[in-house]
């Protein structure tokens, strides 16, 4: 059987988009062959709810909470005792985790690339101590580990046989500002956000059909960038939303940096992902906090209420986004769409 069709979840922002949600729901409506990862290692991190229980993975795919044969592609980085935790956190909770695949030319995360990280990367880049960046060095040095070499064996039992067929879902990881070619560089990751990273996986562009843009009503970041200064952690207004959006880092804990949407970074986003269906989270969180405002050209706008900034949002779209075909907005942790 040949690929029939791709799929792709993108963030359109600085990551923690709810794009795990997205994955989920498209996993649980969809008739998906396989639920694929194309870059990244443990630094991400999604949150998944199903059944009101809250589950979170770092580095297997979302996939594997519905049945779905999971991949993580040639492009993912292993932290081999990472991923044992996760396997064992996932068995734990009831799922098949014979379901998964690791590509056997992923590069392999070592106690080297972690060390290095927290002495030379951290402090000045933000990374979250996790080797992600000295391993892509490695990789592209040609001087890396790969999956296909692990010594232990017990990556042996998960190594993928690289085919695919049917429908495929590919799941991104971090977003459109943190791609190592497009992101506030070098405030950024260490590969690829954008979707055409997917095609690593082995498949033509040629075969991807909808594009699903992740981000929120507001922006978030976490780690160091000079985008987001660490005086935006003193206004009182967008303390409000940390606090009420919960936001702190799946993987690292900390607490992210919050500003309003940057409608001038979210339309090259969507512009040059592709995007064909955006979805735009936490629409709940500005109502209970009751402000409403969003940048646009440069300029902060101020709306009267969530139907006005929604509108405007939309309206933007309709003369700056000519290939984006379906807007939804969402106000709960579940689904996609308003409830």
């Amino acid at each position: 059987m040949d690929i029939q069709n791709v799929d792709i979840c993108c963030g359109l922002a600085w990551g923690d988009e709810s794009k795990g949600k997205i994955v989920s729901h498209l996993s649980k409506i969809n008739n998906y062959d396989f639920v694929c990862r194309w870059a990244g290692g443990n630094n991400a991190g999604h949150t998944i709810i199903k059944n009101g229980i809250k589950y979170k993975t770092h580095l297997i795919p979302s996939g594997i909470f519905y049945g779905i044969k999971c991949i993580i592609g040639p492009d993912c980085v292993i932290n081999i005792d990472s991923f044992k935790m996760e396997i064992e956190y996932l068995k734990n909770n009831g799922f098949d985790t014979n379901l998964i695949k690791i590509s056997p030319k992923a590069h392999i995360v070592t106690l080297n690339h972690i060390s290095d990280d927290t002495k030379n990367y951290n402090k000045e880049l933000g990374t979250t101590n996790k080797g992600i960046a000295p391993c892509y060095r490695d990789k592209y040095g040609r001087t890396g580990q790969r999956v296909c070499d692990e010594k232990s064996g017990y990556l042996k039992q998960y190594i993928w046989d690289e085919k695919l067929y049917g429908n495929i879902l590919c799941e991104g990881a971090q977003g459109y500002w943190l791609d190592i070619n497009r992101g506030d560089y070098p405030y950024i990751t260490s590969s690829t956000t954008l979707p055409y990273g997917a095609c690593s996986l082995g498949f033509s562009p040629k075969l991807i059909n909808n594009i699903y843009g992740a981000c929120k009503i507001y922006d978030t970041r976490s780690g160091i960038d000079p985008n987001f200064p660490e005086s935006l952690l003193e206004d009182p207004e967008l303390s409000k939303i940390i606090v009420i959006g919960e936001e702190y880092g799946t993987t690292t804990g900390r607490k992210r940096k919050v500003n309003w949407l940057n409608m001038d970074k979210l339309i090259e986003a969507i512009n040059i992902t592709g995007t064909t269906h955006i979805i735009i989270s936490k629409v709940d969180v500005l109502v209970k906090v009751k402000i409403f405002k969003y940048i646009y050209m440069g300029k902060i706008h101020t709306c009267k209420d969530i139907e006005e900034i929604m509108n405007n949002i939309t309206v933007i779209f309709s003369y700056k986004c000519p290939r984006l075909t379906n807007i939804y907005f969402s106000n709960n942790k579940e689904t996609i769409k308003m409830v």
